[in-house]
């Protein structure tokens, strides 16, 4: 009799668990979902030309590799390949492999758009064209190409009252459009040398960045302060800004690295 009891119980704390992780997994696909729509609503979306299946760099493109996918227009209009499109690719060569669901950049075609005029038409009413210094890892090995989107990082050196001083490092800036590394735009194509593996080589010392005003003043700013910038580079169909990042110095790796060690193995899985 007791044995049951105590089974009896298992089972409604196991029901009581099941319905609180449910909830759970409820509300945050609710906060997912009102994020999204926000961001929707906010900047609206278009019609983009996608790969409807993995495709290796090299191919001749064909109407059966690509499809139609909605996406956020932030940073995309443009940029990005519209249907309208479809048939100036039909039959170009493809730069590089692309998984399927990936946007199609006017980058990914070898010559890229032969109907195009200089930079200047590639950016955005009320945006500006900006080139910071960046190389080598600085610029993530030189891989860093025409059309992707990256952050922006600052390391800066503060004097404290002491007469020492304290680097800090911060997140300027997120989700920017590249418009050009070196002299290599989306429309000239890749300009730049390869290695044997026919991979991009590190050729150029600037990145071109469409940035607002304001923003083109602080990365002047930084830059003029001998701030070291960088740039991490983001998956093409991630658009997504976290708020409140916070500044970064030893004290701050010193106390949370290993939260942070965590929080990414749990990301990849």
């Amino acid at each position: 009799m007791k044995q049951k009891i105590i089974l009896l119980v298992a089972i409604i704390f196991g029901l009581i668990a099941a319905v609180i992780t449910r909830t759970y997994l409820s509300t945050k696909d609710a906060e997912y979902a009102a994020l999204k729509k926000r961001f929707t609503d906010r900047y609206g979306t278009m019609d983009v030309l996608a790969f409807k299946k993995d495709i290796p760099g090299g191919t001749i493109l064909t109407k059966e590799d690509l499809g139609i996918k909605n996406v956020p227009k932030s940073g995309l209009r443009g940029q990005a390949l519209i249907q309208a499109n479809l048939t100036d690719v039909i039959g170009r060569k493809l730069v590089t492999g692309h998984k399927r669901g990936e946007v199609l950049f006017w980058s990914d075609i070898e010559g890229g758009n032969p109907v195009v005029g200089g930079l200047a038409n590639d950016i955005k009413r009320e945006m500006r064209a900006l080139s910071i210094n960046v190389t080598g890892a600085a610029a993530v090995s030189g891989m860093v190409r025409p059309n992707d989107h990256v952050d922006v990082i600052g390391t800066f050196s503060f004097p404290n009252k002491d007469g020492s001083q304290e680097l800090v490092t911060y997140t300027i800036l997120q989700n920017v459009l590249v418009l050009a590394t070196g002299k290599e735009t989306a429309k000239s194509g890749r300009a730049m040398n390869t290695t044997p593996f026919g991979t991009p080589a590190a050729s150029y010392s600037t990145v071109t960045l469409e940035v607002s005003p304001r923003e083109a003043e602080m990365l002047v700013f930084a830059e003029q302060i001998k701030g070291r910038l960088a740039l991490t580079l983001r998956n093409r169909n991630d658009t997504s800004c976290q708020s409140e990042l916070p500044k970064v110095d030893f004290h701050k790796i010193q106390s949370q690295i290993e939260e942070l060690n965590i929080k990414r193995n749990k990301i990849r899985k």
